[in-house]
């Protein structure tokens, strides 16, 4: 299974003592998104999870519902927020980022849609192709 959350992202180059032309850049920034559980493993509890304001960006990214505590529709819920997650993944300033698609394949996406299942009161939807369309919208990407 695999699978990544991708971002785009621009920043700033600022150095001390030095110019540089241009001093803005944009790159991709994927992070790998975590296996789900399946519904035999433990933890499935509903609830829990990144409550994505509180957390570390490692901590937050660790939860396999990423997507739910960081998406609305195909978008960052709070860019400003999530933009310090990307510096300090990065290491520079961050000044702006958007997220294009969670990169996946066939048995990640099966995965998730059985944890999904499993969790539907937690994504407060009634079928699991509304929970993903809910926090991703039509932005997962299937790759072989």
């Amino acid at each position: 299974m695999n699978a990544a959350y991708v971002f785009t992202v621009e920043f700033r180059l600022e150095p001390d003592g030095v110019r540089v032309s241009p001093n803005r850049f944009e790159t991709t920034m994927e992070i790998p998104a975590p296996t789900p559980p399946t519904a035999s493993e433990s933890g499935l509890e509903s609830g829990g999870g990144s409550d994505g304001a509180s957390a570390g960006a490692d901590a937050a990214a660790s939860d396999w519902r990423f997507f739910r505590d960081r998406l609305w529709r195909g978008e960052l819920g709070a860019p400003e927020r999530f933009r310090s997650v990307a510096s300090d993944r990065l290491g520079v300033e961050v000044t702006a980022v958007t997220f294009r698609e969670l990169r996946t394949d066939e048995a990640y996406l099966d995965a998730l849609r059985e944890s999904v299942a499993a969790h539907l009161d937690d994504f407060r939807a009634e079928s699991v192709d509304e929970a993903l369309h809910k926090y991703l919208g039509s932005s997962i990407h299937v790759r072989d």
